[in-house]
């Protein structure tokens, strides 16, 4: 399948450390094999096309910045495919194996609901055939349940049934377009799943509501065959003031409650992660406690800034530690590093869409490398181990297995332990470890 280039910008090759290319990869080799597989792989980068390609740099205080030639055009449809070319040019040239799209990213909303899925119909198929082309996947697939004014309340929380049923059928059309692409994960956003005043909410209905919605979802799937991975993406305010899903732990506490558990794991997003007061690692580690880490929302927010400003991420130290987490986890499996990150308002030229991928993904590279460094040599991972190593045999064993109580401690306190002698956490000389490996 052919199409006419409309990105005057050549693919990005790796050029090494060395290169004075901006235009080029310094540590992202996506062919460099390591433990036997290549490293696109092992980081299994995707563009997210709603700011990647829906982007126009707006902002509330003013309208977009950013024109595109594809956005040119009066038939809606005609344009939707035009933009979708230029995507999966970009994504060539960018040289990312996945991409992640919302319903209406696609495809125009019509009038109606069965005119919204015909003009989805039509620009599936297009893409089907621009993956088959390319070779480029799905990583995952969603419904956009916040931006139209029915979705004022919620959706699948809103007090109007009417609403819920609304956004069931959308949620089902998507299912269905995802596994129509091959898509290898589905996410929930509840971008307004959540309440502005306890005067006009009923809190525990809505969350039951909420539950059932999902569980509306995994029977679906399971009757279309869909095996994809459901994720769940925690945010703790923006646009609504208090969200269900206000982070991963919360969101762990709502699904085990629900009896979900077992049905969804978690997509974490930096900048949702630091809105919530934790750090990017903070959550990983919930999740993965939990089993359930699922994939990875790759951005950053502004400290000087309050609000989701989904920044690419070139913070290699935050990275890194982020993905000593990962690694410990065992990976991503199924999920991968979704760039859901926009273009500063003033970076309007379509060279600047590459300077920030090449940035996130040189960044991510590097940190990855650097996580393996710190695995392999196992100072830290030594460090912690001997830190808790007094739960690894006598009483303290007992204490981990359950198999101690209060009376049996109470009488090893006053009869032979006497008062503990206190141990240094050495957090210095970790900071200053850490930076060892990353100079």
């Amino acid at each position: 399948m052919k199409t006419r280039s409309q990105i005057p910008v050549p693919k990005i090759a790796f050029e090494g450390t060395g290169t004075a290319n901006p235009l080029a990869f310094r540590h992202y080799n996506p062919d460099e094999v390591v433990d036997g597989r290549p490293l696109s792989e092992h980081l299994r980068f995707s563009v997210a096309y709603w700011h990647a390609f829906r982007g126009t740099g707006g902002d509330p205080f003013g309208p977009g910045t950013i024109r595109r030639p594809w956005e040119e055009g009066r038939d809606a449809l005609s344009v939707a495919k035009k933009r979708l070319d230029a995507a999966f040019e970009f994504f060539q040239k960018i040289r990312v194996p996945f991409w992640c799209f919302h319903d209406r990213d696609i495809a125009p909303e019509g009038r109606t609901l069965a005119e919204s899925n015909r003009n989805l119909d039509q620009i599936v198929a297009h893409a089907k055939a621009l993956q088959q082309a390319t070779g480029i996947k799905l990583l995952w697939g969603t419904a956009n349940l916040f931006s139209n004014p029915r979705y004022m309340n919620g959706a699948a929380t809103n007090p109007d049934a009417h609403v819920f049923a609304y956004a069931a059928a959308q949620v089902k059309k998507a299912l269905e377009v995802t596994q129509e692409l091959g898509g290898e994960n589905y996410v929930f956003w509840g971008g307004r799943e959540g309440y502005e005043t306890l005067l006009n909410t009923d809190l525990k209905r809505e969350q039951a509501h909420l539950a059932a919605f999902l569980h509306m979802a995994v029977d679906y799937a399971k009757a279309i065959g869909f095996d994809g991975q459901f994720l769940i993406e925690p945010k703790p305010k923006e646009p609504t003031k208090h969200q269900y899903d206000f982070d991963v732990a919360s969101g762990i506490a709502f699904l085990r409650t629900h009896g979900l558990a077992k049905h969804l794991k978690f997509n974490i997003e930096t900048n949702h992660a630091t809105l919530a007061g934790h750090s990017f690692s903070h959550e990983i580690e919930v999740a993965a406690a939990a089993g359930m880490l699922g994939s990875i929302d790759a951005n950053t927010g502004d400290p000087l800034l309050g609000w989701d400003t989904d920044q690419f991420n070139t913070d290699v130290k935050e990275l890194t530690l982020a993905m000593v987490s990962i690694l410990k986890a065992g990976g991503l499996g199924r999920g991968g590093l979704n760039f859901d990150a926009k273009l500063r308002r003033a970076s309007v030229d379509i060279e600047d869409l590459f300077h920030a991928h090449i940035g996130g993904m040189d960044a991510y590279a590097l940190a990855f490398k650097v996580a393996r460094r710190i695995i392999a040599d196992g100072k830290l991972t030594r460090f912690v181990a001997d830190r808790y190593a007094s739960y690894d045999d006598g009483f303290g064993r007992d204490i981990a297995k359950r198999k101690i109580g209060f009376k049996e401690l109470d009488r090893l306190v006053q009869t032979k332990l006497g008062e503990p002698k206190p141990r240094s956490g050495r957090q210095e000389y970790l900071e200053n470890l850490l930076n060892d490996y990353l100079h």
